[in-house]
């Protein structure tokens, strides 16, 4: 049995991640954390999940349940997961990161502390986002560099924090990897004014904030006479703790590295 810590464990993903964790076979829920300022604390996880009582309480730190699991899964915020990473690292745990909103910086911090434990980090993970990562590749490349325009279209809840979500970022670095073009200069984020025709090669980038919206992805591939989208939708946020959970089983055997949802599911 794999034993698995929730951090962030009273927020929306932490509630999805314990609930999603019931629901599989070979892990098992043994350590649940929140934010020190929390109310929370010592109240039964399950029953703050909405799963009923399981028999773990919420603790205010890593620390105090460090002998508890094998696995942290992290949706949290990039300082507070950077610092979750490197107590994990130290303590030879291994981790699933979800979070969302990294800097260049903080990814090759990830990068160095793999070195020393075996950790996941993908910005979504959807089995069916990142099968639409694949089928993105594959479109790109097929559709070749200059023909088509590309616009990546997303909408989440009005209370998500990070804009472009990561995982639309992350559909236009497939797209840009396949044409061989890099993101960083050719992405443009929203459109206002006389700007002009739309010059070859951009990537376009328009966000939507509003309600309770899950996160809906859309890429949009134009020329003249047609258009192709490839659009996923969620509507629970059980589909990423699923995936969460598998990531984390998938990690068992694995004893350092970054790695990503590509690699638990073998479309590498």
């Amino acid at each position: 049995m794999i034993r698995v810590a929730v951090t962030g464990a009273a927020g929306r993903m932490g509630k999805a991640n314990i609930e999603a964790i019931q629901m599989a076979e070979g892990v098992s829920l043994t350590a649940a954390i929140v934010e020190p300022s929390s109310t929370l604390v010592g109240a039964d996880a399950g029953e703050v999940a909405g799963v009923g009582k399981l028999g773990v309480a919420l603790v205010d730190s890593l620390a105090a349940v460090v002998n508890d699991f094998d696995v942290l899964i992290d949706f949290t915020a990039p300082e507070v997961t950077l610092n979750n990473v490197a107590f994990c690292a130290e303590q030879g745990k291994k981790v699933v990161v979800g979070t969302t909103g990294l800097s260049d910086a903080q990814k090759a911090e990830l990068q160095e502390l793999s070195a020393k434990t075996a950790i996941m980090f993908a910005p979504n993970m959807s089995v069916g986002v990142n099968l639409c990562f694949k089928l993105l590749e594959i479109a790109a490349k097929a559709l070749g560099n200059d023909d088509y325009d590309i616009e990546v279209i997303e909408a989440h809840h009005r209370h998500k924090v990070d804009s472009p979500s990561g995982t639309a970022l992350r559909m236009g670095e497939v797209v840009a990897d396949a044409l061989g073009r890099d993101l960083k200069t050719c992405a443009v984020y929203g459109r206002e004014g006389q700007v002009g025709a739309r010059p070859r090669g951009e990537i376009g980038f328009e966000t939507i904030r509003a309600g309770d919206v899950v996160g809906d992805h859309t890429v949009l591939f134009a020329t003249e006479g047609e258009r192709i989208e490839i659009t996923h939708k969620a509507s629970n946020r059980l589909t990423f703790a699923k995936g969460a959970v598998r990531a984390a089983a998938w990690l068992q055997d694995k004893n350092s590295g970054l790695f990503d949802m590509q690699d638990v599911l073998g479309l590498r």
